[in-house]
C-alpha cells in the first residue's frame, strides 16, 4: 500500500523546497512539491523530481569497490574500512596528518554532512579546501563591505518599487523567487533584468539590459557617477552610516560615464536611467553568483554594493544588495559538530587550485585524498590539471552514490545512501529562512550506508570512536543547541516538518553592521588586515581585451558556463531518458560572422582544452558569448572545466570559472580534409 510522506529536499540550491515522498514496499516511486510549505507551496523543479531515479537507478553503487591491477573488484566494508584505515595510519605516522587532503564540495546540504569535518579534525586535522567554486567572491565581499552577506526576505521583494535582477536567471535557479517576482510586477513593481543572456526571467521584465560579460561592476560604478552627478544620491545614509565614501567618489571621477559606456557596451543613457530608478526607492538587487566568477569578481559585488549605498537601498523595506544569507546556517552550532579544537595542524588549499597545490606539496606531500560530496574531476576548473594531480596521489577514496569521473579513477569506492535513505535536517543560505526535516523513509539498496555510518566505523578504527558514541538524534539535538533559547528542538522541527529560523528579514534595519567600524565601509578594514589596501576598483577581467588584448585576439569570445536546468551541476547526467550531448549556444553575431548554422557540429577551445557539441544560435544574447551548462561528464562529451581556468579571484576565494576567452569553429569542415 502506498503510503505518502512530508520530505525535503537535500540539494544546494536556493529554494530548498517542501517534498510530498510517496513509498511503495519500501521504494520510493514519486516525489512531488508539498503544498503546505510556507515558501515553496507544492512547486518542485525537475531536479528535485529526479530524485526518485537517483534514489532508483541501476547505475546505484552498491557495494564497496578497490581498484587491482586498473580493475574494480568487489570488497567487503570491513576489509575496505580496515585498509584504508590502515593507510591513514601509516601516512600520518610517516608524514602527519596533513598529507591527507579532504576535497569536499556542496552536492547536498545537509546539516549532518558536516560531520566529515569532525573525523578529520579528530584524526588530527587534515588539508583542507577553502573557497568556494560557486559563490565564494561574493561572499567575501560582501563581509568586507557590511561585515556579512545577509538577503532580505523572500516576501520583501513585494515591498520593492523597483527590481534588479542581476546576473541571475532565476527561472532556471530559483523558482519559487520567480514566482514571487511575477506577483510583485502585478502589485506594480517595475523588473529590470541585467544579463549577458536574454533568459526567461528578462521575457517577463520591463526592461532587458544586455551587457558585456563580465563589466558588471563598471555598470554598477557608472550608474553611481550618475546618481552623483545628478544629486539623486542619499546623503543621510552615506553621512552617517558609511566610511571611505570620499575614496570611492574620487575612484568615479578618474573615468568618463562614456568610457564606461564603451567598456560595459550599454549605452550612456540606458546608464542615466538606471541612476534614476535606483533612486526612485526602495529598489532592490537580486544579484546572481555568475558574475562574481571573474578573476575582478570580489571587486564586482562589491561596486554593486555601493551603488546600492550611494542609492540609500540598504536596510529598507523592498531594499537591499541580495546576494547570500549567511545569517540561516548561523543558526546551527557547527563548531560542537566539528571539533575544529582537535587539530594538531592546518594546511589549506583552494578549491579552485587543488590540483597544482597537490602537484606542488611539499612538507608533506598528499599521499592520500578523500572525497565526500563532489565531482572534483568534472566540476573543478581546468580538468586536464586535476585528472593529473589525482592520478600523482597514491590512495584515493571517493563516496559517492555512482560511478563518477573521480570514481573511476579512485583506488577505493565506497557506495553512500541518498537523502530518503538516512535523516537530516535541511536549509538554504541563499533565500528563504526555512529548516526542513528528512525523515528516513527507505533503506539504502544493497549494502550502500550512509556518509555518518562511514566515519563512524573508521572513527573506531582509528581510536577514536568515542567521539562519534551518538544517535542520530543526538547528533541533530547538537546541531540545534543555539536555537534552544528560541523553543526550537528536533521534537519541533520532525513534527512540523518545516520551522522558521530567527533571523532578520530587513537585514541592517538598524543600521548597525558587521564590519570593524560599525558601518558600512567603502574602504574595507577587514580587507586590510587580509592584506589588500581595502579600496574599491575598476579592475577588468583577467581574460578580456582590456587585460590582455593578445589573448583576445586568439580567442575572442566570451565563455559562460551556466548551472543546468534538469541537474544539480553533475549530479543527474547519467540519468536522463536521453543520453545528453553538449550543446554549444552562441550569439548570433558569432553565427553570422562564421557562417555557422544551428544544429552544426563544432569545436571550442582555448590553450587549456578543447570541446565539442552541437550549436544552438542564441537570437538575443550579448555580442560575443557562447555558454556551454557545466556539469556533464566526459562519457557525454564534457567536461566544460577542459577550458576554464583555476584561477582565483581578487580576493582570493572564489573562482573565475566565467573568466574564460574562448575561439569556435565548424567541427565537420575541419575533419572533412583529414
Amino acid at each position: 500500500m502506498n503510503e505518502v510522506y512530508q520530505s525535503a529536499c537535500p540539494l544546494n540550491c536556493w529554494d530548498s523546497c517542501g517534498f510530498k515522498v510517496t513509498v511503495d514496499k519500501g521504494k520510493v516511486i514519486k516525489v512531488d512539491g508539498d503544498p503546505n510549505h510556507p515558501i515553496t507551496k507544492g512547486k518542485i523543479c525537475g531536479r528535485g523530481r529526479m530524485l526518485e531515479a537517483r534514489t532508483n537507478s541501476s547505475e546505484r553503487l552498491l557495494y564497496p569497490l578497490k581498484k587491482v591491477n586498473g580493475v574494480f573488484e568487489r570488497i567487503s566494508w570491513e576489509k575496505a574500512l580496515d585498509e584504508i584505515s590502515e593507510h591513514m595510519k601509516e601516512i600520518k605516522e610517516q608524514f602527519g596528518p596533513l598529507a591527507v587532503l579532504h576535497s569536499h564540495d556542496y552536492a547536498n546540504n545537509g546539516v549532518l554532512k558536516n560531520l566529515d569535518q569532525r573525523f578529520f579534525n579528530c584524526f588530527g586535522g587534515v588539508t583542507e579546501l577553502k573557497g568556494s567554486l560557486c559563490w565564494g567572491a561574493g561572499i567575501e565581499a560582501q563581509k568586507w563591505d557590511f561585515g556579512d552577506a545577509y538577503s532580505h526576505g523572500p516576501e520583501d521583494v513585494l515591498n520593492s518599487k523597483n527590481i534588479i535582477v542581476w546576473g541571475r536567471n532565476v527561472s532556471r535557479t530559483n523558482m519559487h523567487f520567480y514566482q514571487t517576482l511575477q506577483k510583485a510586477k502585478l502589485q506594480g513593481a517595475r523588473l529590470f533584468v541585467i544579463d549577458p543572456i536574454f533568459n526567461p526571467t528578462a521575457k517577463i521584465a520591463d526592461q532587458y539590459i544586455s551587457i558585456k560579460a563580465g563589466m558588471d561592476g563598471f555598470l554598477a560604478a557608472g550608474i553611481s557617477k550618475e546618481m552623483l552627478r545628478l544629486g539623486l544620491e542619499d546623503r543621510k545614509f552615506l553621512n552617517s552610516f558609511t566610511e571611505g565614501f570620499e575614496g570611492f567618489s574620487e575612484l568615479l571621477n578618474g573615468i568618463s560615464l562614456q568610457e564606461i559606456s564603451e567598456i560595459t557596451e550599454v549605452p550612456a543613457e540606458e546608464i542615466t536611467k538606471l541612476a534614476y530608478i535606483f533612486a526612485d526607492k526602495p529598489t532592490s538587487i537580486y544579484m546572481g553568483l555568475g558574475m562574481q566568477r571573474y578573476k575582478n569578481g570580489g571587486n564586482t559585488i562589491r561596486l554593486i554594493d555601493a551603488l546600492a549605498a550611494i542609492s540609500g537601498n540598504i536596510g529598507i523595506k523592498g531594499g537591499g544588495a541580495n546576494y547570500a544569507n549567511l545569517q540561516v546556517g548561523q543558526s546551527f552550532q557547527y563548531n560542537e559538530l566539528s571539533l575544529s579544537n582537535r587539530k594538531t595542524g592546518q594546511r589549506q588549499f583552494t578549491i579552485m587550485k587543488q590540483a597544482e597545490e597537490i602537484l606542488a606539496a611539499k612538507s608533506p606531500p598528499i599521499q592520500m585524498i578523500i572525497v565526500t560530496c563532489g565531482n572534483p574531476l568534472t566540476q573543478v576548473p581546468d580538468s586536464n590539471i586535476v585528472k593529473e594531480a589525482f592520478l600523482s596521489v597514491p590512495n584515493l577514496v571517493v563516496i559517492d552514490h555512482y560511478m563518477t569521473d573521480t570514481a573511476m579513477m579512485a583506488d577505493y569506492v565506497l557506495p553512500a545512501a541518498t537523502s530518503f535513505e538516512e535523516e537530516d535536517l535541511y536549509y538554504s543560505s541563499m533565500y528563504h529562512h526555512y529548516v526542513n526535516y528528512g525523515p528516513k523513509l527507505t533503506d539504502p539498496p544493497g549494502e550502500a550506508k550512509p556518509d555518518l555510518w562511514i566515519w563512524t566505523e573508521l572513527a573506531k578504527r582509528m581510536g577514536f570512536g568515542s567521539d562519534f558514541d551518538y544517535t542520530r538524534d543526538q547528533w541533530l539535538q547538537m546541531s540545534l543547541a543555539l536555537l534552544e533559547a528560541n523553543g526550537i528542538t528536533v521534537e519541533q522541527i520532525k513534527q512540523e516538518h518545516f520551522t522558521e529560523l530567527p533571523v532578520k528579514e530587513i537585514p541592517w534595519s538598524d543600521k548597525k553592521f558587521k564590519t570593524p567600524s560599525g558601518k558600512y565601509e567603502f574602504t574595507s578594514k577587514l580587507g586590510q588586515l587580509k592584506g589588500d589596501n581595502g579600496f574599491l576598483k575598476l579592475s577588468f577581467p583577467e581574460e578580456s581585451k582590456w587585460a590582455n588584448p593578445e589573448l583576445a585576439k586568439k580567442y575572442p569570445y566570451s565563455l559562460l558556463t551556466i548551472h543546468p536546468q534538469k541537474s544539480n551541476h553533475s549530479q543527474n547526467y547519467h540519468l536522463f531518458a536521453k543520453e545528453p550531448a553538449v550543446k554549444v549556444e552562441a550569439a548570433k553575431n558569432i553565427a553570422d560572422r562564421l557562417g555557422l548554422q544551428e544544429g552544426d557540429e563544432v569545436r571550442v577551445w582555448n590553450d587549456r582544452g578543447e570541446i565539442k557539441g552541437t550549436l544552438s544560435i542564441l537570437k538575443k544574447a550579448h555580442p560575443d558569448t557562447i555558454n556551454i551548462d557545466e556539469g556533464i561528464w566526459s562519457k557525454f562529451g564534457g567536461s566544460v572545466n577542459l577550458l576554464t581556468s583555476s584561477g582565483e579571484s581578487d580576493n582570493g576565494l572564489g573562482s573565475i570559472l566565467y573568466d574564460c576567452l574562448v575561439n569556435i569553429e565548424k567541427w565537420e569542415t575541419k575533419t572533412a580534409s583529414y
